[in-house]
């Protein structure tokens, strides 16, 4: 029987729904008994400015206990054992819907794209904005390691559409 990764999205928005937290993310990788259910939590309104009001290891352990009863109970994971994972997305979080990039507008993001922006795959910026499927990353914030990658002179704004965004994460700013 084929695992239905919707189904347990649907089950982890569920639990995750009524204890006031939000699903990032869910992975499940290996085959076998060598399966590993990764599901990666936050709370609503955290930001990258608020690395303390995010996700608390009470709350993935809450969530753990919750979710993996029901799964149990369900068959969502049918075929024997598996490792369930249950943890925050981290500072340097991945950015995949476009809810994702409005939510954390001011803060630097690094990534690359599907196809070529003024010849080049790889950005890092501060994110200024995001409309319309598109964002604005500022230049300025990016590292001289990034800028030299990138080929971007300082304070350039570049535009990217979001559907060109093949993998994105923040930079976290401690």
């Amino acid at each position: 029987m084929a695992l239905d990764v919707d189904r347990i999205r649907n089950i982890a928005e569920r639990v995750a729904g009524s204890s006031g937290l939000e699903v990032v993310d869910v992975e499940v990788r290996g085959s076998g008994s060598a399966r590993m259910l990764r599901v990666y939590l936050d709370k609503p309104g955290a930001s990258a400015n608020d690395p303390l009001g995010g996700v608390t290891h009470g709350d993935c352990a809450d969530f753990s206990r919750e979710f993996g009863t029901i799964l149990d109970v369900e068959d969502a994971v049918p075929g024997g054992s598996y490792t369930l994972e249950v943890s925050s997305p981290g500072l340097d979080r991945k950015l995949a819907k476009a809810a994702d990039f409005e939510r954390f507008i001011g803060s630097r993001v690094k990534l690359m794209t599907r196809q070529p922006v003024h010849n080049n795959r790889y950005f890092e910026g501060r994110l200024e904005s995001f409309a319309d499927g598109v964002m604005v990353l500022d230049t300025t914030a990016a590292s001289k390691k990034s800028r030299k990658k990138m080929a971007a002179e300082p304070g350039q704004k570049i535009e990217i559409e979001f559907a060109n965004v093949e993998k994105a994460n923040l930079v976290p700013e401690l």
